[in-house]
């Protein structure tokens, strides 16, 4: 392996040091970890609400503000891939595996656990659909596209390395490259293989649950970790490949199986009800969206204040814990285009599909649960079962049923490969120095240390430990969220000052020379003046010498004729 930096080995011994522990100590692994979470939900709930929505603001501002302009890359650069390809590289990064999870089985947790509502009412399902959407909504994609954008901006406008610590030297300088650096990416690769390890966790139990409704064999322990090992090895393989071929190839189909499995379910599903709920729940999002962003529960009771810690600060951290991973992709994608274009890109189209997704299946959930008398809910809330088998349990209401639980499978199966297969290219990259080709070897270190840590996770506690995991990666990471912006912006404002200034000297060039030319023009036209001036003399001068002579002639004739006479 060549153009390893310490990073890589401190990172590595680390994470084998964390599985190690979670090995031969699980039960004191959990009781840290949990003590540790419970004392960040506790007392920084505040930090991370106001740090989620920080984002929010600044992607708003760097949208309307001059900065928007600015290319990332060359001025006259343009975008690697077409619309499609980015969205598409997008859409399977930054959530697919989650909203596969959670598409049904959030609502109807909040359906009958609302954050204010009364539950089972008409009211909760409509707040239902409201937290779904916040949470999967502008504030994701907003933690996303800050890191995305920092590192394209540093990595494309500047030539930086592809490493986090490079866009910290506007601040800190050449320090950067020392053990300050160091020190930030190690952060980097930490949050990057809690917060991956957290979704291939939840990917690992869905598939395990589809697999169980399509064959006899019972989602467990066992069957969970030969999922994980099966599908590491072809992840690694599909690391091979590149970003052109494997992920590519992967990002397109989990487009085409993702949009076949949300049409089915808003066709034979409640397809008036769905359209209706996401029309009007679009509308209620925004019209709430303040309150929501800033909401704490810090005056209500203990019962209000688990379910912010429980549902969005947990969500906010998993965010920031995939910041690092999903932003570093999206950057490498992401070449030629403006940061207005950028930023709008990554926030709203995922956004809106993310908002479809959850107004067609949580409807649907919730709708036939309520026709099966809670049976859903109630197969959900079984701890033998989870929420991972809210999909199948969906599925299973309508037609096609097998067809369309394998086909889920199957694009659970592509998802989970896709991320694997990302998170591996982000961590082969910080941890070689920024390269955009990591070393395969780099790679599939990575990906045997990123599914060993899901699979101690998911033998310790399950979706709990994987949450936990994932709050915990996201504090030491959100600080460096914050200094990077502040590194950004002072880039963009350093940036913006030369761009005036140049063109402050073009225009005084520019005046510069339409004075000069109107100097000239000035001086043309004298001449020309003066020129018509001394022809029309010269004229002038013609016509009295003309007029001159014929009066001399006139003159000479008579005195000829009185000579003659007088000889």
């Amino acid at each position: 392996m060549k153009r390893l930096t310490p990073v890589f080995y401190i990172s590595v011994v680390v994470a084998a040091l964390f599985i190690l522990w979670g090995s031969i100590g699980t039960e004191h692994m959990m009781d840290t970890l949990s003590s540790l979470q419970a004392a960040i939900s506790t007392q920084l709930g505040w930090y991370y609400m106001l740090t989620a929505s920080a984002f929010v603001l600044l992607s708003i501002f760097l949208v309307v503000s001059p900065f928007g302009r600015i290319r990332l890359g060359k001025p006259d650069e343009r975008p690697e891939y077409n619309y499609f390809t980015w969205f598409a590289f997008l859409f399977t990064a930054g959530m697919g595996i989650g909203l596969v999870f959670w598409g049904a089985a959030e609502p109807l947790n909040h359906y009958y656990n609302p954050a204010t509502a009364e539950g089972e009412t008409s009211r909760a399902a409509a707040e239902a659909l409201q937290y779904s959407f916040f949470h999967w909504g502008f504030h994701p994609w907003a933690i996303y596209s800050v890191v995305a954008l920092a590192l394209a901006y540093f990595g494309f406008r500047h030539n930086a390395p592809g490493v986090v610590s490079a866009a910290f030297r506007p601040l800190i300088g050449d320090k950067a490259d020392g053990w300050i650096g160091t020190l930030i990416n190690f952060i980097v690769v930490f949050a990057t293989i809690f917060g991956v390890a957290t979704s291939l966790g939840l990917g690992t139990a869905q598939v395990g649950a589809g697999l169980s409704q399509l064959f006899p064999v019972q989602n467990s322990t066992t069957l969970q970790l030969w999922i994980i090992a099966v599908v590491t090895v072809i992840y690694i393989a599909s690391a091979a490949t590149g970003i052109n071929k494997g992920i590519k190839i992967l990002s397109m189909a989990n487009i085409a199986l993702a949009f076949a499995l949300l049409l089915f379910v808003l066709i034979v599903g409640p397809t008036v009800m769905s359209l209706s709920a996401f029309t009007q729940t679009v509308g209620s999002y925004l019209q709430n969206l303040p309150h929501m962003s800033f909401r704490l529960a810090a005056f209500d009771d203990e019962t209000a204040t688990s379910w912010v810690n429980e549902w969005t600060l947990f969500y906010w951290a998993w965010w920031i814990s995939w910041a690092p991973f999903v932003g570093t992709f999206i950057a490498r994608v992401s070449r030629g285009r403006t940061i207005r274009e950028f930023v709008l890109g990554v926030i709203l189209a995922p956004t809106a599909v993310s908002a479809l997704w959850f107004a067609t299946f949580g409807t649907a959930a919730m709708e036939l649960d309520n026709q099966t008398g809670g049976a859903i809910f109630s197969l959900i809330s079984d701890p033998a079962n989870g929420e991972e088998m809210a999909l199948f349990a969906l599925l299973e209401q309508y037609p096609l049923a097998t067809i369309m639980t394998g086909l889920s499978v199957l694009l659970i199966a592509s998802f989970f490969v896709t991320s694997a297969d990302s998170a591996t290219f982000v961590l082969g990259m910080q941890t070689t120095g920024g390269r955009m080709n990591p070393p395969m070897s780099v790679k599939a270190v990575w990906g045997i240390i990123q599914s060993a840590a899901a699979a101690i996770l998911l033998l310790a506690g399950g979706l709990d430990a994987l949450q936990t995991a994932a709050i915990i990666a996201a504090l030491p990471f959100s600080v460096i969220m914050i200094l990077m912006t502040v590194s950004l912006v002072k880039s963009l404002i350093q940036e913006r000052k030369a761009i005036d200034q140049k063109e402050a000297r073009s225009r005084k060039e520019m005046n510069e020379e339409l004075k000069l030319l109107k100097e000239e023009r000035e001086q043309l036209r004298k001449e020309r003046k003066q020129l018509r001036e001394q022809e029309k003399a010269r004229k002038k001068e013609e016509q009295q010498q003309k007029r001159k002579q014929t009066t001399d002639s006139k003159g000479t004739n008579p005195q000829n004729k009185d000579g003659n006479q007088n000889n």
